[in-house]
């Protein structure tokens, strides 16, 4: 489970310092995401959950007449995607929680998120707040993860260092929007309509250079789910994780590059 409080500490601080491993990691599924999003694109935007603002800042860059807002509830990624952004004039960037937040004067035509929106404590009322905020007739279009069973980096990993399963799959953490009819129920209670669901393969990076398995190895102490169990070792122990996961590792290479099988879905919906 990952709660607010976790993205407004150590989980965002660690996502802001890393913000270049994970959009290396998730590229692939950008690409998916703006080829999906440009025929819908309108005046406003609005980027939920937008971290460092990968998603809002190659959106900004690619429709100059639309204005882009990225809303996060982590202070440390939204600094970095001001930082990031300062030189777009229709690019902006607000710390909130979208699940409360609104501004009556954005009502975006279009809500995007990439992999954003898994992290509410209470979905159907987040889910209501966003469509509340948007334009009639605006579009929603998200991704999430699909089964961690789909997601070998995660699932591999977690199996080699034994991590327990989470006691709820459906609480607030990566994989919560892994089920679509569960995804479905939680936007038809919040309103939203012409829900549809695509699934979407692509390639998770993990490792790249001269020594693609240290610099997956980087990755996965500071992003993912390993991170946290890697802090709490110390000493031998930390030694014998590491050693693990190099190996595990090893039988992804291929040269300079580690990458993984990654499943997500791409859910749309319209506010009617």
């Amino acid at each position: 489970m990952t709660t607010e409080m976790d993205w407004r500490t150590q989980v965002g601080r660690s996502w802001a310092l890393n913000y270049a491993l994970t959009d290396r990691s998730f590229a692939g599924l950008t690409e998916l995401l703006l080829g999906r999003a440009a025929p819908l694109i309108g005046k406003n935007v609005l980027d939920v959950g937008c971290g460092a603002g990968e998603l809002s800042l190659a959106l900004a860059r690619q429709h100059a007449g639309s204005q882009v807002l990225g809303v996060d509830i982590s202070y440390d990624l939204i600094e970095a995607a001001k930082a990031r952004g300062a030189e777009l004039t229709n690019a902006r960037f607000v710390e909130a929680d979208a699940g409360s937040w609104r501004d009556p004067e954005f009502a975006a035509d279009l809500i995007v998120s990439r992999h954003g929106v898994m992290f509410f404590a209470d979905p159907p009322a987040a889910f209501a707040n966003i469509r509340a905020g948007a334009a009639p007739g605006a579009r929603l279009l998200f991704s999430c993860f699909r089964t961690p069973a789909e997601n070998g980096w995660a699932s591999g990993l977690a199996e080699l260092l034994g991590l327990p399963p989470s006691p709820n799959p459906r609480a607030p953490g990566p994989f919560a929007f892994a089920d679509p009819a569960h995804v479905e129920g939680i936007l038809a209670a919040a309103g939203w309509r012409d829900i549809a669901f695509q699934a979407a393969d692509f390639a998770y990076v993990c490792g790249t250079g001269e020594d693609p398995v240290e610099d997956a190895l980087r990755l996965f102490r500071r992003i993912g789910p390993a991170a946290p169990y890697l802090r709490s070792l110390e000493g031998a122990a930390l030694m014998a994780a590491e050693t693990k996961i190099r190996t595990w590792l090893e039988r992804y290479r291929s040269g300079n590059l580690i990458a993984m099988a990654a499943a997500a879905w791409i859910v749309s919906a319209r506010n009617d």
